[in-house]
């Protein structure tokens, strides 16, 4: 095997991926500390290209030089929208037709290996602060839950960790044409 050049990857240019058909999914950044897990989530919203992404609370917001370290310019070519509070994110996206999840362990969350995604639907899965998780007042709001399975001794995992896995299951539901 052979490691493929930049030039055979043919990336699109920031244009080209707004312009881009994108699936039907945002991710909602509930008081996400972390810029370096910011820019994460950037860079993973633009490698499935999603949506965009709602950032909330104390979650910081573009430009930023420490979340361009792990965004590596996704945080250009992925639309976004801040709001003070995650409660008005998530009224705003059921207002536009979204279903929305959170990514937390909560009485009656589904496993992500059962996750109700359906194609043709838009879907917004919120994910929350490095430690606290996603608000209680924001798992209410939700139309449901999804947690990932794990069977280890900690049963948590990085945020933008996290993110990436739900994103991938997410997505491999939610599949578009390239």
């Amino acid at each position: 095997m052979r490691k493929l050049t930049v030039e055979e990857l043919c990336r699109m240019d920031v244009q080209q991926f707004k312009a881009a058909r994108k699936v039907p999914l945002v991710v909602v950044l509930d008081n996400v500390r972390s810029l370096h897990n910011v820019g994460s989530v950037f860079r993973t919203a633009d490698a499935f290209r999603l949506r965009g992404l709602c950032l909330c609370g104390v979650t910081g917001c573009p430009p930023s030089a420490e979340m361009h370290k792990t965004a590596l310019g996704a945080e250009e070519a992925v639309d976004w929208r801040y709001f003070a509070d995650t409660l008005d994110a998530v009224r705003w996206l059921k207002a536009e037709g979204y279903t929305v999840l959170a990514v937390e362990q909560v009485e009656g969350s589904r496993s992500l290996a059962d996750a109700p995604f359906e194609p043709g639907r838009p879907y917004a899965l919120v994910v929350g602060h490095e430690v606290m998780g996603v608000r209680q007042d924001v798992v209410d709001a939700c139309d449901g839950a999804v947690e990932i399975p794990q069977y280890g001794t900690k049963h948590s995992l990085n945020v933008s960790v996290s993110a990436g896995i739900v994103l991938w299951e997410a997505v491999r539901q939610l599949t578009i044409e390239n």
